[in-house]
């Protein structure tokens, strides 16, 4: 079933109420539905109408970094190398991770407000399944490391980062060194090496 268009003042108010939400959440403010339309100037009930939850906003303004990251998923896919693909996929995904605030709580949010955010968080837990399981197939990387074990090791990447600190270039430069740190401890160094 597909939704009617918006008219163009609910459009406009639906994109100014998300514009609000992204600065909020870049800021580090959490999300209040009555803090937003006071920022955007438009009504709460206007909100409410448009974003019944927080967490469906918060959803809202992660998804377009959800739908890149699904999107640079898809090609690591393609490629042949299994190591560098799952290498390229993580750095991406890292780099999200630390660029994007929306990002983390929604993806370590244990129940979705939208069905395309549930749709997107299982694209990614597929793709970075898949491409786990061929660098473990290929011999690339450590046989005893699950999926689950990667996310957790990815958290923990990006909560040092943000310990660490910095602009967000410097976040960035932080988030490869760390990753690559992590990603020799997890690659199988062959025999003739």
């Amino acid at each position: 079933m597909t939704t009617p268009p918006l008219r163009k003042d609910a459009a406009r108010n639906r994109d100014q109420i998300v514009a609000v939400a992204r600065a909020l959440v870049d800021e580090g403010t959490p999300l209040q539905l009555n803090d937003v339309a006071r920022r955007a100037g438009i009504g709460v009930g206007t909100v409410y109408r448009h974003f019944a939850t927080p967490e469906a906003l918060l959803e809202t303004v992660a998804t377009p970094c959800l739908e890149a990251l699904v999107t640079h998923g898809d090609q690591a896919l393609a490629d042949p190398d299994p190591w560098r693909a799952l290498e390229g996929f993580l750095t991406r995904t890292v780099e999200a991770q630390v660029g994007d605030a929306s990002l983390t709580p929604v993806t370590a949010a244990p129940e979705n407000a939208l069905p395309r955010t549930t749709e997107l968080k299982t694209s990614l837990w597929s793709a970075g399944t898949t491409l786990l399981d061929r660098a473990r197939e290929a011999g690339t990387v450590r046989p005893d490391l699950t999926a689950t074990d990667l996310v957790a090791l990815m958290c923990g990447v990006a909560y040092a980062v943000h310990v660490h600190g910095g602009t967000p270039a410097d976040r960035t430069v932080t988030a490869r060194r760390y990753l690559g740190t992590l990603l020799e401890g997890l690659r199988v160094t062959p025999p003739n090496a």
